[in-house]
């Protein structure tokens, strides 16, 4: 569901969101435009003060008709501002809907110039709310873009919703010193939780003004609807519009100036005809907001108060109606709302741009994650019928990826190649090739990852014989296990039991040991005959595969255990399009150097938690620096694996997870995501030392118990008298309902340490469901380990 907002986030963010930027400037530009427009045309729309009254509006008036007399006047506005300029509205043009708007002195009633810079301001602010289109489409599309923008804000939220909704400073901050596509994610995501409000309340508004039903739909709930209009009369030809010079506003002034002393802005309608009642909107000095306007009916003859409807009385929808402007301009709050405002306009372009830089980077991403086989499908495939058989057992990736490239070198080289994953192959199919090539991870104390366990199983079983055949194996290994390529020494083994003939003795590479790969590369190179060419191999993935994280958690779980101290990291970084459960992440030691070996660790997270989670047992410098020395806010730099073999079983079935330890962070993950899916039916049996020091998660793990989603739970301690003794012993305990849930279909996930629990876990299951029954849910995707 995740990737189905983002996709959608970005898609928005790249079509919408680039004429969004458009809003957001003009938005920007129009916060102060009123005192944009002031500083640029001094002493027009203020004058000097003088020591003398005022004109009142029956003086403004004759003023006006005698500057322009063919024209009608439709409103005069009064500041209670020394030295504030009257201003006069006419009446619109035939066809226009707005009419000029021009100054008078307040003092002496003479005709100021024309105001420098209102028609730019008009354009933009046309362009704003329509985009310079016709008014009625112009609305719908920009209702449309305010539709989504909020759309952006809501899935942005959802995106980058963390698992500790209540720290603050995952929300509000973020390292400044990460770079490139860290600091871009950061800075994206961080401000757009700042000016979430403001968005909200920019798309609200927007939506209100451009859809006439949601505009009468909320009207109708304030209590404001407004009458249907009505088209008004074409007047008879001929006939002379009264002039309205024929009444006096100074008996309707007198009554205002009497029942309205507080007032600080004023705005009176005269009225056309001599006999028709004078309107006067004004604003109080203590008014919350521009848009507080109470109103007067007078009459203009006799000065009687008609009506009069002050803004404090009105219903409290009228009054929320009226605020919808000020806050949407950031009037509301003041100059302070409106710098607020101003920068949240700015930051809609800020995001336009890091959206897209970010958008780019990730497309660069997905080429560089494809680009061995991008490679190797784009090399001259060499015709004929005697092609070499590239194959690989992966259990994080790296046996693929050297496979990948050591095809496309061969190809380029003219050399057909057929690359396959050792999961599929069988004996017989292997038998057809004359030469095959393998490149071979170990997975624990010298076993075959999951992926390669049934063809490792064929193997030893078939009868085949392989004379024809020339065979070299790269092994992958880590001289910290006592089996250092175990894995590749025993296919290397029986290949050869089987009559293989060696192309180059087993070639064994330490963590990615340059030297190693230089020689296997040689050994291709006695494959291409006379197109051989230097093969540049690379097994671990270069720098730019990593980012910088930034370290924002550490709590130790597990206070006075005998064991070592067990530490729940927490990393905030850019999430990015996430990660599967089961997935690991590398991190380098950060004051170790580029010479020192990154550390493997399982996620103890899902991406929807908006950050990275590990469980860190204190051993060795890497889990040491980060669990004591790297400082909160210091930059980690980090790389996703992808962990197929530990990956969702995909169909939808019971899961049994099983482990000790640290091992609880991949099982973790996994659990979840199946609580986030809805997915109940969940076993949990999981193992450590004393209850009192090492119950650790428990009031997740209780939580997902007391909601349904743990039906089945068994917590072991195997230093309590009374604590069930191992994983492997309470497995054996519940043979009957491990069978049971086996049946229905269940996937089994195992994760933990190699020493003592996998081997036990591993022996039990083979106890309880049979040797053959536990390799076919290997073959079938429903047993999966992450063992270290």
């Amino acid at each position: 569901m995740k990737k189905l907002w983002f996709q959608l986030h970005w898609f928005v963010g790249i079509t919408a969101g680039t004429v969004l930027m458009v809003i957001g400037l003009t938005g920007a530009t129009l916060a102060f435009r009123e005192q944009i427009l002031d500083a640029i045309n001094p002493g027009v729309r203020n004058v000097a003060v003088r020591n003398a009254p005022v004109l009142g509006p029956q003086q403004i008036m004759l003023a006006a008709q005698a500057a322009r007399p063919h024209e009608r006047v439709t409103s005069i506005i009064f500041y209670d501002t020394p030295g504030a300029s009257a201003r006069v509205g006419f009446a619109p043009p035939p066809g226009q809907r707005k009419g000029e708007t021009v100054y008078f002195n307040p003092y002496t009633g003479v005709l100021l110039p024309e105001l420098a810079g209102e028609d730019f301001f008009e354009w933009t602010e046309q362009l704003h709310r329509f985009l310079l289109l016709p008014r009625d489409p112009g609305k719908m599309v920009s209702g449309t873009l305010a539709f989504c923008l909020m759309g952006l804000a809501l899935t942005g939220l959802y995106l980058r919703w963390p698992r500790r909704v209540w720290d603050w400073r995952t929300w509000l901050t973020f390292d400044t010193r990460m770079k490139g596509r860290s600091f871009l994610w950061g800075l994206h995501s961080v401000a757009g939780t700042w000016v979430m409000v403001v968005f909200l309340m920019f798309t609200a508004s927007g939506v209100y003004w451009a859809f006439d039903p949601i505009r009468d739909m909320a009207d109708g709930w304030m209590g404001t609807l407004r009458p249907p209009r009505e088209a008004s009369a074409p007047k008879p030809k001929g006939v002379k519009r009264p002039d309205a010079s024929m009444g006096d506003l100074t008996p309707g002034w007198e009554t205002f100036q009497k029942d309205a002393p507080n007032w600080q802005m004023v705005l009176l309608r005269p009225p056309e005809r001599a006999n028709a009642p004078l309107q006067i909107l004004w604003v109080a000095k203590d008014a919350t907001h521009v848009r507080a306007r109470s109103s007067m009916t007078i009459n203009q003859q006799t000065g009687a108060l008609l009506k009069q409807d002050l803004y404090n009385d009105k219903p409290l929808g009228a009054r929320l109606q009226s605020t919808i402007y000020p806050l949407h301009i950031g009037t509301y709050f003041g100059v302070a709302g409106q710098l607020i405002v101003f920068i949240a306009a700015l930051a809609l372009p800020g995001f336009g741009i890091t959206g897209w830089m970010l958008y780019l980077d990730r497309r660069k991403q997905k080429r560089i994650a494809r680009a061995e086989r991008a490679q190797l499908a784009a090399a001259p495939t060499a015709a004929g019928d005697d092609p070499v058989l590239m194959a690989y057992a992966s259990q994080t990736g790296q046996a693929e990826r050297l496979a990948l490239q050591s095809a496309a070198a061969l190809q380029k080289a003219g050399v057909a190649v057929h690359v396959h994953s050792l999961e599929k192959l069988t004996p017989p199919q292997l038998g057809k090739y004359r030469r095959a090539l393998f490149v071979a991870s170990s997975f624990g104390e010298g076993e075959p990852p999951d992926s390669a366990r049934r063809f490792s199983r064929l193997l030893h079983a078939a009868a085949q014989e392989f004379k024809h055949m020339q065979y070299a194996v790269l092994a992958l290994g880590d001289r910290n296990y006592t089996q250092f390529c175990g894995f590749g020494r025993t296919l290397d083994q029986r290949l050869a039991f089987m009559g293989a003939q060696p192309l180059h003795p087993i070639i064994e590479v330490d963590k990615g040991d340059a030297g190693a790969l230089a020689r296997w590369g040689n050994a291709l190179r006695g494959l291409m005959g006379e197109a051989a060419s230097d093969v540049q191999l690379q097994a671990a993935a270069g720098d730019d595969d990593y980012v910088s994280w930034r370290l924002s958690g550490r709590v130790l779980l597990n206070p006075g255990s005998i064991g070592a101290p067990l530490y729940e990291i927490t990393l905030d970084g850019d999430v990015g399009t996430g990660w599967r459960p089961g997935a690991l992440v590398d991190i380098w030691p950060g004051h170790y150097g580029k010479d020192t070996t990154p550390r493997r660790y399982s996620l103890a997270s899902i991406s929807q938690d908006g950050s990275m989670q590990l469980v860190v047992r204190k051993v060795g410098l890497a889990s040491g620096w980060l669990t004591a020395q790297a400082m909160i806010g210091d930059e980690v730099r980090v790389r996703l694996i992808a962990n197929p073999s530990f990956d969702v079983y995909e169909k939808p079935a019971p899961a049994i997870y099983i482990g000790n330890g640290s091992g609880i962070a991949g099982l973790r993950s996994h659990l979840r995501a199946r609580v986030l899916e809805g997915q109940q039916r969940n076993w949990l049996i999981f193992g450590e030392r004393q209850q009192a020091y090492d119950a650790v998660c428990t009031e997740e793990i209780q939580s997902w118990r007391v909601r349904g989603f743990l039906p089945e739970l068994d917590l072991v301690y195997s230093r309590d008298a009374n604590g069930g003794g191992y994983v492997q012993d309470r497995l054996r305990q519940r043979a009957d309902t491990l069978r049971a849930w086996v049946n229905d279909g269940a996937a089994i996930f195992v994760c933990g340490s190699l020493q003592g629990m996998a081997g036990g876990v591993d022996d039990a299951l083979a106890d309880i469901l049979g040797r053959s029954r536990l390799a076919q849910l290997t073959e079938e995707g429903r047993y999966r380990r992450d063992i270290y």
